[in-house]
């Protein structure tokens, strides 16, 4: 047993929103659907037992995912699930090297799951790792380390900023500067007590004072929001007629996009969609009551008619 295999025995993934993403993915019969966020499986899983003659092409940028979510689902679906080991902003070329033109929905979930954050070494602030974050280390080369050892102060302090919505974006940077100098920041730890050092912890505070840091960090070493523009933009070209297309965010940032680009879409001339959530999706209180991921979880869906 591997490290992601042993880690997925020990944490119970619970996929969020999916009654709603049953709802607006309207999964039908002898249809194709691509769920570009396959991790533990939880909503492709979903799909599949909610059509039993529909198919699921699942996608993963974390090729260990490929060999253990995605091996499990053949074994289950047997002719129905298709792993397929690719970034989800390359999504068009993916499934056209996999044979497929056009597919009749998209699912995306651009959150880090338990098993991710568990696994990924840097990504979690309670455990002493290498501040690596890459969640492929086949796909990217720079690592956290790499950028809080060798990024300007003002380049730091812009990523804290523009990435993690990091208010203290300047005291933190330069404090970094400060003690690389000294000593190389390697491992999580190092980084969390360096940013709780300067960073005011006010009574009732329920996350660490590093959570905005990290958050900022993966989503720079891992171009997440480069990633989420690629893949909106590719996914319409895979999209035929009555085909929907759902996204799941889980901060303002992804969110904003999504819903910008949806809005730009309504406008576009060639382009027929129905914009399905008017207003944003969000959980309810019995999932939040069983399932603390779901809090911050955003959902928007359209339908196309090209």
């Amino acid at each position: 047993m591997n490290d992601s295999e042993k880690v997925e025995t020990q944490i119970q993934h619970k996929p969020v929103l999916l009654n709603e993403v049953l709802h607006f993915l309207a999964p039908q019969p002898g249809k194709v659907y691509v769920d570009v966020t396959l991790g533990g499986g939880g909503h492709t899983r979903a799909i599949l037992q909610a059509q039993p003659t529909c198919k699921v092409i699942g996608m993963d940028w974390d090729e260990s995912v490929i060999h253990t979510t995605g091996e499990k689902l053949k074994e289950e679906f047997p002719g129905r699930f298709i792993p397929i080991w690719s970034n989800f902003s390359k999504i068009a070329m993916a499934l056209q090297k996999a044979g497929y033109d056009k597919i009749d929905g998209i699912l995306a979930d651009f959150g880090t799951s338990q098993i991710q954050i568990a696994s990924t070494p840097g990504l979690s602030i309670y455990q002493d790792k290498f501040l690596d974050m890459r969640m492929s280390s086949s796909m990217f080369k720079t690592t956290a380390y790499d950028v809080i050892q060798n990024a300007l102060e003002r380049e730091l302090a812009q990523i804290f900023f523009d990435y993690g919505q990091e208010r203290y974006s300047n005291k933190i940077a330069r404090a970094i500067v400060d003690t690389r100098h000294k000593q190389p920041l390697k491992t999580t730890m190092q980084l969390a007590k360096l940013i709780e050092s300067v960073v005011p912890r006010t009574k009732g505070d329920k996350i660490h004072p590093a959570t905005r840091v990290f958050q900022a960090l993966r989503i720079f070493v891992n171009k997440e929001l480069e990633n989420i523009q690629s893949f909106l933009a590719n996914s319409v070209k895979m999209l035929g007629k009555d085909s929907r297309l759902v996204c799941i965010s889980f901060h303002s940032l992804e969110d904003r996009i999504v819903k910008q680009f949806f809005k730009e879409l309504e406008k576009s001339n060639g382009l027929q969609i129905e914009i399905l959530t008017k207003k944003v999706c969000t959980a309810t209180e019995q999932e939040l009551k069983e399932n603390r991921s779901a809090r911050s979880a955003k959902l928007r869906a359209i339908k196309f008619d090209i």
